[in-house]
Parts: C-alpha cells; structure tokens; sequence
C-alpha cells in the first residue's frame, strides 16, 4: 500500500513516534508499504522553522534529505497538474500545504496518514 504522510505526520514519525496512532505508527513500519512524503512537507517545514514556529525541527529541516533518505520514504515533487489540482480544490480549507498534500493524495489515488480532521473536506481517504 503506498501512503502519503501529512507534514505533521513527518515531524512525529522523525521527531516524536509516540505522538503517532498506533495505526499510523504500524502503517510506517510496515516495510511492505510505501511512504510517500511531498516536497510541501520540505517546504513547509522549512517556512516554519525560519518562522521560528516549529521549535525543536530545526536539526530536521537541516538534515531533512538525509533523515528522509534513513527513513526510506519515497519524496514527491511538486508538478504543474498538482499545482493546479490543489488550486482548484473547491474545499474552504486554506492551507496552502495541506491542499497540496491533499492534491497529490487525490491524483495518486492514495491514502493520507494524518490526524487532522480537515483534510477530510477535500474527499481524501485518510488513515489515523
């Protein structure tokens, strides 16, 4: 099964396991799945950390290639087709990162692993 991981999945996995579902902790660690993480991820977690709002992923947002590489999570990149897909998502959710997220998801026609509710909205299959 492949799976695309919120940005907020992406810190837990590398910074805080505990903080994932059991579900979402069993969902990484099986080696049969494949974990996909969007480069909005890199993005936003970049923006946030030089925001100073994503105190402790400093030493992430450093490394991020590497310890995505160590995690063996397989990196998206931002196309024009999911640009606009995620442009026209009709749903009010805003964020601009999760809209990406959530275009990708729908494109590829997998799951997203996250927590938060408001993906939802933009009819996205989502694990938690």
């Amino acid at each position: 099964m492949k799976v695309l991981l919120d940005t907020c999945a992406v810190i837990w996995a590398t910074l805080s396991p505990n903080s994932l579902s059991p579900q979402a902790r069993e969902t990484i660690a099986d080696e049969a799945n494949t974990i996909l993480v969007s480069a909005a991820s890199a993005w936003e977690i970049a923006t946030k950390v030089r925001l100073g709002k994503l105190p402790g992923a400093e030493k992430l947002e450093q490394d991020y290639l590497a310890v995505m590489e160590e995690a063996g999570y397989e990196l998206l990149a931002i196309d024009t087709a999911s640009a606009l897909r995620a442009g026209r998502l009709t749903a009010e959710h805003k964020d601009p990162f999760d809209r990406m997220i959530a275009a990708q998801a729908l494109a590829l026609d997998v799951a997203i692993l996250s927590s938060d509710p408001q993906l939802d909205q933009f009819g996205v299959r989502r694990i938690w």
